[in-house]
């Protein structure tokens, strides 16, 4: 496995690139210059995470600051969790958890097992967190959640920049209610650009399998102007719209919450998605990251 470290400063103190190539392509943590020890997480030149261990709760990218907010939402401040976090990343909303959410268990499934152990011995987990991380795929690993586990099963998984399509799918979705409690929350950040048939998809797919749902994003994304991403939240109990809708206008880039009716006609008739007829989410213009 090659690795390799470029020197880079920022404000006068010496940082470091970390390159490493992974299951997954090139991965790179990159310094925050703005925060001493926070890096960037990139994937072949794609931002995917952000993390500062000095202030595990600071949530710099958008989507990750929506799924924030859904974390702060889902009990009480403070109270504990039980989470599963598929797709792992830097593992930044672990640490959040952990972070705003004492005493709270975690499992993160991430299948790249390069990718884990370069952040793990780059950005070290708090010793005391209860999070765990299983190197397998997210799927795999969902299906070895225990019946009514989670509180909350929160989904972040690309590959190449693409969702895998089964975990696209209503039988995906239904080990996704089989591991959550009575009343727990599902999210998911989705990305797609115009026409948005695979965000519509992902809505309609949702909506045959939990009572309640709310789509997070900003207005361009919604109105296919722009490819970008936006955070699916459902459940079987009532969502807290009101208290979502004002952290996500508050939000530096302001988002939109649609909701009940308004989310209904926004799927504009698509059909639930099953495995047979699953795909991958598609890719991003090369723009989207300039």
């Amino acid at each position: 496995m090659g690795k390799s470290r470029n020197a880079r400063r920022g404000r006068g103190a010496a940082a470091e690139t970390v390159a490493e190539q992974v299951d997954g392509g090139l991965a790179e943590l990159v310094p925050d210059r703005d925060r001493p020890r926070a890096r960037t997480l990139l994937i072949d030149g794609a931002p995917q995470s952000h993390v500062d261990p000095d202030d595990p709760a600071h949530l710099s990218f958008e989507y990750q600051r929506r799924l924030g907010h859904v974390i702060d939402l889902a009990a009480p401040p403070g109270s504990p969790l039980r989470v599963v976090h598929l797709g792992g990343g830097a593992l930044t909303l672990a640490r959040y958890v952990a972070a705003t959410r004492p005493r709270s268990t975690q499992q993160v499934v991430e299948r790249d097992a390069g990718l884990v152990a370069l952040v793990r011995r780059e950005l070290p987990l708090d010793p005391g967190a209860r999070i765990r991380v299983r190197s397998l795929d997210a799927r795999a690993g969902l299906a070895k959640v225990p019946d009514g586990w989670a509180d909350l099963v929160l989904a972040d998984v690309f590959s190449g920049a693409r969702t895998p399509a089964h975990l696209t799918s209503t039988e995906y979705l239904d080990e996704v209610r089989r591991a959550l409690a009575p009343g727990g929350v599902y999210a998911a950040n989705l990305a797609d650009g115009p026409p948005l048939a695979h965000l519509r998809g992902q809505i309609a797919t949702a909506a045959g399998r939990f009572a309640e749902l709310a789509l997070v994003a900003e207005p361009a994304v919604l109105r296919g102007k722009r490819f970008g991403n936006a955070v699916l939240v459902a459940s079987d109990r009532p969502l807290p719209i009101a208290d979502l809708t004002r952290r996500a206008a508050g939000d530096p880039q302001s988002a939109r919450v649609e909701h009940g009716r308004a989310l209904t006609d926004f799927t504009g008739g698509a059909a639930p998605v099953t495995d047979a007829t699953a795909t991958a989410s598609p890719a991003p213009p090369a723009s989207a990251f300039r």
